[in-house]
């Protein structure tokens, strides 16, 4: 079994965390691919984010109609940081049978070397890199440069889908509904409900 896993802080989901990991999904022979909605995520320090819980909402909804994507509560119960090498072991013990496909953008892969015990993850998970917007492979660092070429490595060279949180946040702040096709109606109704962002 096929497994994936993509983390991140969903404030809020959107088309852009849908999309790549969908192809990515398809591409790879994933089985599934489960969301990891991050109460505490360890590279926004001090920034204020809907609440976790409303978050997860938020990615239920998104992936209602989307096959084989879930969405997992588990880095939203440890009450501090998630760090993504201990996620992967989380799951590879309560899945031991499964290989671990890690999702992450390219410009989280850049930033790869500053993760806790980012050498054991490499180690632990495969991991496919998703294309983003103003993203450039050419950049990387030379021990990056050299990862990206080995067998851990999957780089999806898919277009980026280029919709940022940041600007649905301001939309939604503004009372503005988003232009379609950059977030999932459901979601798009749950925040306007329950103001969200204003």
């Amino acid at each position: 079994m096929k497994i994936g896993l993509f983390g991140g802080s969903f404030d809020p989901i959107h088309y852009g965390h849908i999309l790549p990991v969908q192809e990515a999904r398809r591409a790879l022979g994933l089985d599934r691919v489960i969301y990891l909605p991050t109460a505490v995520p360890p590279h926004k320090p001090g920034r204020q984010l809907a609440p976790a819980y409303a978050r997860y909402a938020m990615v239920e909804l998104a992936l209602l109609d989307e096959e084989g994507l879930y969405v997992s509560t588990h880095e939203l119960t440890l009450g501090r940081p998630a760090y993504t090498i201990e996620t992967v072991e989380h799951f590879q013990s309560v899945l031991p049978d499964a290989e671990i496909y890690l999702l992450i953008g390219g410009d989280s892969f850049a930033d790869l070397p500053f993760w806790v015990r980012w050498r054991d993850l490499v180690t632990a998970a495969r991991l496919v890199v998703l294309a983003r917007p103003g993203w450039d492979e050419a950049g990387l660092a030379p021990e990056l440069a050299a990862l990206a070429r080995s067998d851990r490595v999957h780089l999806l060279r898919q277009p980026p889908v280029d919709i940022s949180s940041t600007r649905l946040r301001a939309l939604f702040a503004c009372g503005e509904a988003p232009p379609a096709g950059m977030v999932p109606d459901r979601v798009a109704y749950y925040v306007q409900k329950y103001k969200l962002y204003q």
